[in-house]
């Protein structure tokens, strides 16, 4: 039987340096984008819904970028948006990562729960009956 000589591996390793993991891992590393987590998405898409059938809005669209995350609502296609949700990681500890932004440029409201600040546009769907 001819083994292999192990002598030379065992030498190897003995002088092999081990180095800590580096300090960011795989979980913290910043994303390349910004996206809606699915919770959020379903608080979007359920006002969305109510809005639509109450003939309000008709159509959305979602921009994922690095720096923020976009919902937009239009009345028709073919315009600007009524209403912007974003979402800011950013301001997360400053005035809070959600904001609902008006056709102007105007920030409605701004804040850290996205249920209270999507509260201004529900205020939209309460009329009086005739």
């Amino acid at each position: 039987m001819s083994g292999l000589d192990l002598t030379s591996v065992r030498v190897n390793c003995q002088t092999m340096s081990i180095e800590p993991p580096s300090p960011i891992s795989a979980f913290e590393r910043t994303p390349e984008q910004v996206a809606f987590h699915r919770t959020e998405l379903s608080l979007i898409l359920s006002l969305y819904g109510r809005m639509v059938a109450a003939g309000e809005w008709r159509d959305y669209g979602i921009s994922h970028l690095k720096e923020v995350a976009v919902f937009s609502v239009f009345r028709r296609t073919a315009e600007i948006p009524l209403y912007r949700i974003e979402k800011r990681p950013k301001l997360r500890n400053r005035q809070g990562m959600y904001a609902v932004v008006g056709t102007g440029g105007q920030v409605l409201r701004r804040g850290h729960d996205l249920k209270a600040v999507l509260r201004v546009l529900e205020r939209k769907l309460i009329r009086a009956v005739d």
